[in-house]
């Protein structure tokens, strides 16, 4: 298959994976009149801590199943492999989330204490979810290798429709608050969950393989600190905050975090179809190709949108939120190109999984989260939560740069690296240009418009993309 049809291919579906995403990004934030309006600072900053601490125990109790399981799927031999793997995923995988759920509900008092004084109730409907997330990744991760896209868009829209109707009627209706919120972002993924099971359950069948569970954990479970140490980038700000400036800055912090997601968007939509589609080309010459221009356009991407969000921000939080909430909009350029280089760090991490060689990623994203924590502990105290946002770019730039080297080694590809490092210079240049001078709303909107104009004299585009180019737009004639 050639280059173009190989990303069109990958356009496609991360277009389609990212068609619920979309929603739900789109409705989180028309959700933000709602929780700024019901919800206090406290209340808010409390909400983002549970949900992310959650998300790093669902990568631990996975202990690397699902990562592997993506890798061993293509190398199965026969359907019955594929539903040997599906079944031994799908009940370590229940196992795991039941006990992480029973521990959450017996120690649900002493980790609300740790947490700054939390409510048992909110951990308890926390750890819910979390149940309800590991299990629901996992079973939707079929549709995810089967390449049926327009089923986990679907199944995605499903749950986010739930959830925003169960949100609104706890919280805007019955008034349960932050409890509200947090049983509202489960009840949709518990629903849709329970419909999947019904429609998967011959797959689903009493099949479990020990052989094959210790070849997955030998693949996964090098990923496993691999994947809390990048959570806890994520979720160490926001303790530190909630900690040291007091959960009224962590939800300032989380505004910036909300609006900001438009690019982690991006992202989850890319991450979907990502490892099925990087894993499926069968021939080395063709994946190092395809990789390479993946890396850039994807970068050229998430780049022009946080140019976008990061001089757009006073704006849109002034229009979807209350003045106490205006001082959010600060952080939300930073956050913008931290996700972005943790674009650039997923693509490049594959090379890793194609060679099966993952017991250095660990050292990778250990170091970074030990430079956040560091600078989180040196930024905190003066800059709040412009110093949490600092320590979040400065970790997953370091986090790409080592991921490159080490994955270079193993598994060369010819990266752009002329125009990566030009295209994310230009937007870097054009964002604090628009910061510092506090440009006007249409002066940000021309800064946003010639991003990709300025990259022309700089010689960003090939021969072929300009030709390409010239034919849709005028003025690169």
């Amino acid at each position: 298959m050639s280059l173009a049809l190989e990303l069109k291919r990958l356009g496609r579906h991360s277009l389609v994976y990212g068609l619920g995403g979309l929603v739900s990004r789109i409705l989180a934030v028309l959700l933000l009149p709602l929780y700024t309006h019901y919800l206090t600072r406290a209340d808010y900053g409390a909400i983002e801590t549970l949900l992310a601490l959650t998300a790093v125990l669902v990568i631990a109790l996975r202990a690397g199943i699902t990562s592997a399981f993506f890798r061993f799927y293509f190398d199965a031999q026969t359907p019955e492999d594929r539903v040997l793997l599906v079944r031994t995923s799908f009940w370590f995988t229940m196992t795991m989330a039941t006990a992480g759920l029973i521990v959450g509900l017996v120690l649900a008092e002493p980790i609300a204490h740790a947490l700054n004084g939390m409510t048992p109730g909110l951990v308890r409907a926390a750890f819910i979810g979390l149940w309800a997330q590991a299990n629901y990744e996992q079973l939707t991760s079929l549709f995810r290798v089967e390449e049926r896209s327009m089923q986990f868009a679907l199944a995605s829209l499903a749950n986010v429709l739930v959830t925003v109707a169960a949100t609104v009627l706890l919280v805007a209706v019955w008034h349960k608050g932050a409890l509200g919120v947090l049983v509202g972002s489960f009840i949709g993924t518990l629903v849709v969950y329970a419909i999947l099971l019904t429609r998967r359950r011959y797959q689903l069948g009493l099949q479990f393989d020990r052989a094959l569970l210790r070849e997955m954990n030998r693949f996964g479970m090098p990923l496993v600190p691999s994947g809390i140490a990048l959570w806890a980038i994520d979720l160490v700000d926001r303790l530190f905050l909630n900690t040291i400036s007091g959960a009224g800055e962590t939800g300032l912090y989380s505004i910036g975090v909300r609006i900001s997601s438009a690019v982690v968007f991006l992202l989850a939509a890319f991450r979907t179809a990502w490892p099925a589609f990087a894993h499926s080309i069968s021939d080395d010459d063709e994946a190092r190709r395809t990789y390479s221009f993946v890396l850039t356009y994807l970068l050229f991407v998430a780049c022009w949108l946080s140019l976008a969000l990061g001089l757009l921000s006073p704006w849109i939080v002034h229009l979807l939120t209350t003045p106490r909430f205006y001082a959010g909009s600060r952080v939300v350029s930073l956050l913008c190109f931290a996700a972005t280089a943790y674009a650039g760090y997923t693509v490049i991490a594959i090379s890793i999984g194609r060679v099966r060689r993952t017991r250095f990623n660990w050292i990778i994203t250990g170091a970074a989260a030990g430079l956040n924590i560091g600078l989180n502990i040196l930024l905190i105290p003066p800059y709040g939560m412009i110093g949490a946002a600092v320590s979040t770019v400065a970790a997953y730039l370091l986090m790409f740069l080592l991921m490159t080297w080490n994955a270079q080694r193993l598994f060369p590809v010819p990266y752009q690296w002329r125009r990566v490092w030009t295209l994310a210079a230009v937007a870097v240049t054009l964002t604090v240009a628009g910061k510092l001078e506090h440009v006007p709303l249409l002066v940000a909107v021309a800064l946003i418009a010639i991003y990709p104009l300025v990259l022309l004299p700089l010689g960003f585009y090939l021969p072929a993309e300009r030709r390409r180019i010239r034919r849709i737009v005028p003025l690169f004639r």
